[in-house]
């Protein structure tokens, strides 16, 4: 039987160690955590590589993971220059940091393009993301479907798909599918999981997802709106997100519970 890696958010004021003993007391395989004050983000606390050292440990021992750091919401590759020349100084400083961590991916929303056309947001986004991953080795960085609020990219698999053909080592990218998200970008995860799966693995390939963000929504399939709820309290109902978790193609996958909610 395959194992189940599920796990929840995480205070990073904890450091890796207190983390890991947080999951692992809950019973979670998997946990997720922000590089930086998800608000600002502008410095991240120093290194503590005996705190990292003894998670990477604790880690191994247990057959856990892999877990997720989240980059912080002000990140915006696609916007003005100013803004997009912040976000690719705080990507590269938290892919550096990430390289002394165990079995961690890099998850970040792509991007509003605000000021430019589609295509040009997705075009600084890909500019940017080469700038930032200019090596085939290191930390795997994961885009994550969006709502469509506003000028967000990635409110489709093909604006994801644009993205992944196009950087310079595609092995080094993948995606992470937020539950409320595609839900409320249209896609009916609720009644039709396996033809969302499908076009999914269509588009982009099943083998570029790499993890799930498991939340309800408050909104209504295709609202464009972005407002989690906790399971079984909003409208994707949580009949539709058990069927997801058990869905044979997911499994192995690390599932992310991102609402406060009783474990």
């Amino acid at each position: 039987m395959k194992k189940l890696i599920i796990g929840c958010h995480l205070s990073a004021t904890l450091g890796y160690k207190g983390m890991i003993n947080t999951a692992l007391k809950i019973g979670a395989s998997t946990f997720q955590f922000f590089t930086r004050n998800p608000q600002g983000g502008s410095k991240a606390k120093p290194l503590d590589l005996d705190d990292i050292n003894a998670y990477n440990e604790i880690s191994k021992i247990n057959n856990f993971g892999p877990i997720v750091a989240h980059a912080p919401y002000t990140m915006n590759l696609a916007g003005l220059d100013s803004t997009r020349e912040f976000g690719i100084r705080i990507m590269k400083e938290d892919l550096e940091r990430l390289n002394y961590v165990d079995n961690v991916y890099y998850n970040f929303h792509p991007g509003s393009h605000v000021s430019f056309s589609e295509e040009e947001g997705i075009n600084r986004i890909i500019d940017a993301l080469n700038e930032c991953v200019d090596s085939k080795d290191g930390v795997l960085v994961l885009l994550e479907t969006m709502a469509g609020k506003g000028t967000e990219i990635g409110r489709n698999f093909y604006q994801i798909k644009k993205i992944l053909e196009n950087v310079n080592y595609p092995n080094r990218f993948g995606v992470t599918l937020d539950t409320c998200h595609v839900f409320d970008s249209g896609y009916d995860i609720r009644d039709s999981l396996k033809e969302v799966i499908d076009e999914f693995d269509r588009v982009i390939g099943l083998d570029k997802l790499k993890a799930i963000h498991l939340n309800d929504s408050k909104n209504e399939l295709g609202s464009r709106k972005d407002r989690h709820e906790v399971l079984g309290g909003g409208k994707i109902t949580l009949r539709a997100l058990i069927d997801l978790v058990k869905y044979e193609p997911l499994h192995d996958l690390p599932f992310i519970l991102e609402t406060h909610q009783d474990l």
